[in-house]
């Protein structure tokens, strides 16, 4: 069936309350935020983002980004089409394209009939999406994952080697598209945030097996290897437009705490979530001896017997305990003060937009910021 046609977003309101959020904050309730009219339902049941059905203001500029990616994930050399193909098909939420394109169309791109002709904010959301693949493909074979969005990963599915070039030819297919907009600025802001990206990546390898890392350093992982993407499409979208310096570090700020609360959720959903639901194995961060939040709250909270279990568990990379290391996870409220964590930086999110133009684009990035900080998946 095809996507819906676009339709403007009706301001209707929920009260938000986190999922399984700790005692401490079982009593209160955020701001009411915008809902689209096809999302109207308590968030926190909202499950899946759908990007067609959830930001129907944007659905003729996502099909079109949908086009673009089909269009350049065309090669000659059939297997690299094939697990293209395969990776993209997955799905996802499409999150970094919807920030490109939500911000981009909040601070007017657009308006002129030259600039919907070039479609340049099409050609670089679907960069981003590509940058973002490849790092998922890289990511699932260091991890030696087997199971994301409820499928095989390439690399299960099609092996390593293959998977790893998969992976470079997105890479460098997105440099071919990013030049063709032929603004230096853009072509600096993804050059540089692809390096960052491989430094994070380099960051969470040095920190596996390691239960000494920090809270501190854990949150560098997180700003490098996840949050940096989201910030650098939310300020291309105000690039494009030739916004002031202003707009353009409010909309990297948005990006760049919208991306740490995502994460900082998905650490949550790995010891409260369900498989299916979720697409992954549950677990997975601790079988890869992944110091995730969680884990070290219970590590600075801890009684010494927690401890002792967890920091076992990090340096062999064990599920074993898992009962004992949910328990105590559980007994510290470990999740709850992940959420209180994720939950402010979504604020933060939110706070860096109170400047944008009053309309229904910056609504649903408003709405999105909550979004992210209920989601079940």
């Amino acid at each position: 069936m095809p996507p819906p046609e676009p339709c403007c977003l009706v301001a209707a309101t929920y009260t938000f309350l986190p999922v399984a959020a700790g005692p401490a904050r079982a009593a209160r309730a955020a701001s009411p935020v915008p809902v689209p009219p096809s999302t109207r339902r308590p968030l926190e049941v909202a499950g899946i983002l759908n990007p067609y059905e959830s930001f129907p203001i944007i659905t003729s500029d996502l099909a079109e980004v949908d086009r673009v990616i089909k269009q350049r994930l065309n090669s000659p050399v059939v297997l690299i089409s094939t697990i293209a193909d395969y990776i993209i098909g997955a799905g996802g939420k499409r999150l970094r394209p919807v920030l490109l394109l939500l911000f981009a169309r909040a601070l007017g791109y657009g308006r002129s009939e030259e600039e919907q002709k070039r479609g340049h904010h099409w050609l670089l959301a679907a960069v981003v999406e590509f940058i973002h693949t490849a790092t998922l493909l890289h990511d699932d074979i260091v991890d030696e994952s087997t199971l994301r969005r409820g499928r095989p990963t390439a690399n299960a599915q099609f092996g390593n080697a293959a998977a790893v070039l998969v992976g470079d030819f997105l890479y460098s297919r997105a440099f071919q598209m990013m030049v063709e907009v032929d603004q230096m600025k853009i072509q600096r802001i993804l050059a540089d945030s692809t390096n960052t990206i491989a430094e994070g990546e380099v960051l969470q390898l040095m920190n596996c097996r390691d239960p000494g890392v920090d809270e501190a350093a854990y949150l560098r992982v997180i700003r490098y290897k996840t949050a940096k993407l989201f910030e650098s499409a939310s300020q291309i979208g105000a690039v494009l437009c030739g916004a002031g310096s202003e707009i353009e570090a409010a909309s990297a700020a948005y990006g760049r705490h919208l991306g740490t609360a995502f994460q900082l959720v998905d650490d949550v959903l790995d010891y409260s979530g369900e498989s299916a639901e979720l697409g992954k194995n549950i677990g997975d961060d601790l079988r890869e001896g992944k110091p995730t939040l969680p884990l070290i709250r219970v590590m600075q909270a801890g009684t010494p017997a927690d401890r002792a279990i967890v920091s076992d568990a990090i340096r062999d990379g064990g599920t074993d305990r898992f009962d004992e290391i949910h328990a105590a996870i559980q007994r510290h409220d470990a999740l709850g003060y992940t959420r209180e964590l994720a939950e402010r930086e979504a604020a933060r999110a939110r706070d860096a937009i109170g400047g944008l133009p009053a309309s229904q684009h910056r609504d649903a990035l408003l709405y999105l910021a909550s979004y992210s900080v209920s989601r079940s998946n």
